[in-house]
């Protein structure tokens, strides 16, 4: 989301990251990533329980196939794994909410290199606040 930042704020959105690490954890993230965006943490993953968002095993963690490819993927494109948080096997997910409390998309990943598609994101920000493509 970080590349496409200004762009979500151009259709009149914003990007929150809640993330699994603490408080020092994120701060070193977000100077090291160069996060525009506020990031929060969820060190006891309440936000994640209620979300729904799903955990993985260690095997899984290490050994799927789709995990591999993605984690290769990502180190050739620069990016870096950091220390992770205390739930090192919470997959993530993306959700667009509003206007008010009304969650317009979300995904939740299946496996660690499973991330929403910018397209349906950005889409659905464009519907959420009413801008035309």
């Amino acid at each position: 989301m970080r590349e496409h930042y200004d762009e979500i704020r151009g259709l009149g959105g914003d990007v929150v990251a809640i993330g699994t690490g603490n408080v020092k954890y994120a701060a070193a993230f977000v100077a090291d990533e160069h996060v525009p965006f506020p990031v929060l943490v969820d060190d006891h993953g309440d936000a994640a329980r209620a979300a729904q968002v799903r955990r993985v095993g260690f095997r899984t963690l290490l050994f799927d196939r789709r995990s591999r490819a993605g984690a290769k993927a990502a180190h050739a494109a620069g990016h870096r794994i950091h220390r992770p948080g205390k739930r090192t096997n919470q997959l993530g997910a993306t959700f667009v909410v509003g206007p008010g409390e009304r969650v317009s998309y979300s995904h939740i990943d299946e496996h660690t290199a499973d991330h929403a598609p910018l397209t349906e994101v950005l889409a659905a920000v464009r519907d959420a606040t009413g801008v035309a493509s």
